[in-house]
């Protein structure tokens, strides 16, 4: 009897001992693949942990992102993704039985949004609104024609105006030169625009804002004349030979003898300032999403 025990735990022993060898086997014999993943995917909803609920009003949409702006002032860009459900109370859609999709998440449209958090930042779970300020946000999109075309960054109403200039931030600028009373464009600066629209192509939501100017020589009338006529013949170069869409540029302008980069009183300082600035601005509601 003894002896069919220690046979036994023998047995045993040994089969305790040959399990590592065979998983070192099998790990030595498995192939391996290389997996390359590009960026953070975004989890389940399941996985994540409950973020703050917050109330505002969409000041930005870009692809999956919406920006929340709360009454302090404070915005929050948050996902939405195919699990976020979307929900209105009051007669528009309180009584329908279709379910809403993230397309109806339009810009100005007062919000509230509970979230999950990840990694990443905040994903929203469930996006509720009052059906009549739907209602309201819908006829603010038509009448302006607010529909973000392949993601313009501003609306109308900010495109015309120089004064709103401080809503948005420089991502570069290209300055082109011209010859004393000119404005006839030189090879190298038509070769400089279509960059500086190519560079502004590459980015999201961008503008591009036109600004002629003069040195100090002739009358301020003249030089006002002047740089108007150096920021039209930029403005028409670019649209009509570097493609840039006329609804992504801000009004030009010309500035004449204004902000000069060099001193007038030399003849290389009044060379850098017959110039016209090509600058490309991104809204800041919209920079960074």
């Amino acid at each position: 009897m003894r002896a069919r025990i220690r046979r036994t735990r023998t047995a045993l022993l040994f089969a305790a001992l040959a399990l590592p060898a065979a998983g070192g086997l099998m790990a030595q014999t498995t192939p391996q693949s290389t997996i390359v993943v590009e960026g953070e995917r975004l989890p389940d909803m399941a996985d994540m942990t409950k973020g703050p609920e917050i109330k505002g009003v969409i000041t930005a949409r870009n692809g999956d992102k919406i920006k929340v702006t709360g009454a302090d002032g404070t915005s929050t860009v948050i996902v939405v993704t195919e699990a976020t459900r979307v929900r209105a109370s009051g007669g528009l859609f309180g009584g329908g039985k279709g379910k809403l999709g993230t397309d109806a998440l339009l810009n100005g449209l007062p919000v509230t949004v509970k979230t999950m958090q990840w990694s990443g930042g905040l994903v929203a779970s469930q996006v509720s609104f009052k059906s009549g300020d739907y209602k309201t946000a819908m006829m603010i999109r038509n009448g302006t024609a607010q529909q973000f075309e392949e993601q313009s960054a501003a609306t109308e109403a900010l495109r015309g105006r120089m004064a709103d200039i401080d809503k948005y931030n420089i991502k570069g600028t290209t300055n082109v030169y011209f010859d004393t009373g000119k404005w006839a464009l030189s090879p190298q600066a038509k070769a400089e625009l279509c960059n500086a629209a190519g560079e502004a192509e590459r980015m999201d939501n961008a503008l591009i804002l036109v600004v002629g100017y003069t040195d100090d020589v002739g009358s301020e009338e003249y030089n006002q004349t002047l740089s108007e006529k150096r920021a039209g013949s930029v403005i028409n170069y670019l649209q009509q030979y570097c493609r840039w869409k006329p609804y992504r540029m801000l009004t030009p302008t010309g500035m004449a003898e204004a902000d000069p980069l060099a001193d007038n009183s030399t003849p290389e300082g009044r060379a850098q300032n017959r110039r016209v600035s090509v600058n490309i601005l991104v809204s800041k509601g919209l920079d960074g999403m």
